[in-house]
């Protein structure tokens, strides 16, 4: 199976309600062709014309992170009459991966007669043609598509709150991307997978959706695979009836039935055995589940969300991760931005955290230095927004003075920031120097000092405890 991307050329057809002045000033437009490796390329290369780029895709496995990679707003997904339940599905993977996208499908004679083809186009498509196609008729369909896309992603931009959402901060433009994400996956009941670095708030994200879907009002469980025993992952998933094992003394529900209407964030979900892996798939096809110790089939409504920092297309290749259950999870996928992409965001996301355990810490100190805040943002934060936390809190409780130091969050000073200081921190130093030489010209005597330094003994009482003078 091919897993590469071919980038074609097309020239885009404008739909009739749009200026021809348009076509020429337009700029390139992204469309995803989605098709077998066995289809016929001679469909394609009659594209080949200019003002499109077209991205034409075989490996299902790569479908998300390529529709993340691009801002596709259109697609074409090829259904042969042929198809089998297992293409079937992957198809449907791909729509729902590209739910934001318009896709038009193109499909042989007679697939129109098969049911589930059907109701695929039905439910995920904006419109279809009947191989062999007639281009220019389809290039007027991809015009209108292109136009009804850009109207909704007006009004979505309209209609979506870029700002934090439940507890989230930052307004970069990748946190901005996603807290787009989160808003089109709420809307949907489809299994989302979170991927990305450790500590960049997956669970957080999890919440964000389930406080966002239909789902708010019902229970939220987040499991941690990794943090399970081996021997009780089981039960503590499924649960189980009295007598099932030794110290099984009554029945107890497992965290599925717990999240029944609600939904079930599942962390950490590589680590989930394989065993046990599919009786997840079973799940995620039937919704229904069986207590250990019973073949009674119980029905349970939950969205699962799962989460991961291990790349499961490598695990699925190296055969510890099932390829069916990595579709059926890899619906909807978000990849989660690491705290190097959003540099922008790190100081807001420093002085909300200091705001946050300011009260839990008691801490005297009432910031950060200009120079810790520099250090922050040169720093690679390999631990994302979880280091941060832990040096910012660890900071408060050990720091000494006033301000938090490059020292206190266990950070170097950036080369730059050793040889550059601001001219508030340049007028802060020589005060600091001015009271402290001053106090020891007159023995502390606090009514002098504050008379040669021209200010009330308020003032100065305030200022030596401010830059923490020992007098």
């Amino acid at each position: 199976m091919s897993t590469g991307i071919t980038t074609l050329s097309i020239k885009p057809h404008i739909a009739h309600n749009e200026a021809t002045s348009t076509t020429a000033k337009s700029t390139k437009r992204n469309i995803i062709v989605y098709k077998n490796p066995n289809t016929d390329n001679i469909f394609i290369r009659k594209l080949n014309f200019t003002g499109w780029n077209v991205s034409q895709v075989e490996d299902v496995i790569r479908v998300s992170s390529i529709i993340n990679d691009h801002d596709f707003r259109i697609g074409l997904v090829f259904i042969e009459n042929h198809s089998s339940q297992s293409a079937l599905e992957k198809i449907s993977h791909v729509l729902l991966a590209g739910e934001s996208i318009l896709w038009v499908a193109l499909t042989e004679h007679g697939s129109i007669k098969n049911d589930a083809v059907c109701r695929l186009i039905s439910r995920y498509c904006y419109d279809y043609y009947t191989l062999p196609v007639d281009i220019e008729k389809l290039l007027v369909t991809l015009g209108h598509a292109w136009g009804m896309s850009g109207i909704k992603n007006v009004q979505h931009n309209h209609d979506t709150d870029v700002e934090g959402i439940n507890g989230m901060v930052g307004n970069s433009k990748p946190m901005q991307r996603l807290y787009r994400n989160i808003h089109k996956v709420a809307r949907s009941d489809a299994p989302v997978l979170l991927t990305g670095e450790s500590g960049t708030g997956k669970e957080l994200t999890a919440r964000a959706i389930h406080q966002l879907s239909n789902r708010a009002e019902k229970p939220f469980i987040a499991v941690n695979c990794a943090a399970l025993p081996a021997a009780l992952i089981q039960s503590e998933l499924f649960g189980h009836e009295k007598g099932a094992f030794t110290s099984a003394n009554q029945r107890r529900i497992g965290r599925f039935e717990a999240a029944n209407c609600g939904t079930i964030f599942l962390d950490e979900i590589s680590d989930l055995p394989l065993e046990l892996q599919i009786n997840l798939l079973r799940f995620l096809e039937e919704k229904v589940i069986e207590r250990l110790g019973s073949t009674c089939e119980i029905p349970v409504n939950a969205r699962v969300i799962a989460a991961t920092h291990d790349r499961l297309e490598t695990l699925v290749q190296k055969g510890s991760f099932r390829e069916d259950l990595y579709y059926r999870l890899n619906v909807l996928q978000i990849v989660m931005p690491s705290l190097r992409e959003r540099t922008t965001d790190i100081e807001l996301l420093a002085r909300d955290i200091f705001k946050r355990f300011s009260n839990e810490n008691r801490s005297n100190s009432r910031g950060f230095s200009q120079k810790s805040l520099r250090a922050i943002a040169h720093h690679p934060w390999p631990g994302n927004v979880r280091e941060l936390i832990n040096r910012i809190r660890r900071a408060m409780v050990m720091s000494e003075g006033q301000l938090i130091s490059p020292a206190d969050l266990g950070l170097e000073e950036d080369s730059q920031s050793q040889s550059f200081t601001t001219l508030e921190e340049s007028r802060m130093e020589a005060t600091k120097r001015a009271i402290a030489s001053t106090l020891q010209h007159t023995h502390n005597n606090i009514s002098r000092a504050s008379r040669e330094l021209g200010v009330s003994r308020t003032t100065l009482y305030r200022m030596i405890n401010k830059f923490s003078i020992n007098t």
